[in-house]
């Protein structure tokens, strides 16, 4: 017989990027609008793409989160995701000293990505 071993888990804090918007707050307002966040695509000419509607992430600003040289150095999913981080932190009200203190392979942190790159640079 196997013994399920529970653990406990705590959500500190929480932070988002997606389609429905920029953070947890903007994303719930807009679910809760009826907002769904799909449209038409303007990140790139779809004139040869049979499909002309998608998912994007609209008013995202980088400089709020990273400092403009390590922009250049990583591609937007990157940043969303840093951003996301930075948010959920921001909302855990820790701080980088108590973080030092703290047991720290006792905390974890879990990130979702639909989908990576797909810029050509």
């Amino acid at each position: 017989m196997t013994t399920i071993q529970r653990r406990r888990v705590v959500i500190t804090g929480m932070g988002t990027v997606n389609p429905c918007g920029n953070s947890v707050a903007e994303t719930w307002e807009a679910l809760l609008a009826g907002k769904n966040g799909i449209g038409l695509i303007t990140k790139f000419d779809t004139a040869d793409f049979a499909c002309k509607i998608a998912g994007q992430v609209k008013d995202f600003n980088p400089d709020l989160y990273i400092d403009r040289k390590e922009q250049k150095k990583m591609d937007i999913f990157i940043q969303f995701a840093m951003a996301a981080a930075q948010q959920a932190m921001e909302d855990s009200g820790l701080t980088a000293v108590e973080l030092s203190k703290a047991e720290r392979e006792r905390f974890g942190v879990v990130i979702g990505s639909g989908i990576g790159r797909l810029t050509g640079r």
